[in-house]
């Protein structure tokens, strides 16, 4: 149960509560238009995130049943339509990718209803995916004339494959959650009644784990992937550096210790 009322941001479109200790959760609620993102929702998005780096896992999910359409660019006069579509992709689209991205600690997307265009590239965005039984999950550039942008698709050749990534916008159909589960689109599948309290479980039990551990895992992957397996010289000093001080670390010796005792950890951060 939360600990407190949410709060709203983006004029109550993106819902902000604390369900657990150390576990922070953004809600899209923009039902009207099918949880479509729009540039207060991105914004609030990419100011939020970074303030919330004292929580050790931030869930990301939607309202309603419905995680995400995709851009809210339905609305715009044929007049500017060009232009105000490219603004609302680019910059706030992208300030809340690297926001999501650069979060320290564990995120966690819960799709209880359908990820759709950058609805599911915000949902990619997030280190985990856990997914109610009969969501779809759809990536329809090719419906709307859109060439999509090279690092959207990068995100997801590093996650599903060349092959896959061709199938989902070269064809550009929706697929059910149970095949993005086996093409590792997402990492669990609940049924739909389950899926808030399996997420909140899930995120719970990460919270717990060593905070230092946690990031430091985190940063690893993330240059892993974005290095294609090599490493600069200079990042791989500081990956070096980073295990060393974990050995070196109050947690790492608490871990041990309770491991051995059989006892929960009490973790300090250092």
């Amino acid at each position: 149960m939360s600990s407190s009322s949410p709060q709203a941001l983006a004029d109550g479109k993106l819902q902000l509560d604390h369900p657990a200790p150390r576990v922070a959760r953004l809600t899209i609620a923009n039902p009207a238009k099918r949880n479509a993102l729009d540039h207060a929702i991105l914004d609030s998005i990419a100011a939020t995130v970074p303030r919330l780096d004292d929580h050790h896992c931030l869930i990301l999910t939607g309202s309603q049943r419905m995680f995400s359409a995709g851009y809210d660019i339905g609305d715009i006069p044929d007049e500017v339509f060009a232009q105000e579509a490219e603004k609302l992709v680019a910059h706030p689209f992208m300030a809340a990718i690297e926001a999501l991205e650069a979060f320290p600690y564990p995120t966690l997307a819960a799709l209880g209803g359908h990820a759709i265009g950058g609805g599911l590239e915000v949902a990619l965005s997030c280190d985990l995916r856990i997914a109610a039984a009969g969501v779809k999950l759809g990536m329809p550039p090719a419906k709307l004339g859109l060439v999509y942008s090279h690092t959207g698709l990068q995100k997801f050749i590093e996650t599903i494959g060349a092959a896959r990534t061709r199938e989902l916008f070269l064809v550009g159909v929706n697929i059910d959650a149970e095949v993005a589960l086996g093409w590792g689109l997402v990492n669990r599948l609940v049924p739909a009644d389950e899926l808030e309290s399996a997420t909140l479980a899930l995120a719970v039990e990460i919270a717990a784990n060593a905070p230092l551990s946690l990031s430091g895992n985190k940063r690893v992957i993330g240059e892993l992937v974005r290095g294609g397996g090599r490493l600069d010289p200079a990042i791989e000093a500081e990956l070096i550096e980073l295990r060393r001080a974990c050995f070196v670390s109050e947690d790492f010796r608490e871990g041990v210790r309770a491991f051995g005792e059989k006892r929960p950890p009490r973790w300090q951060g250092r």
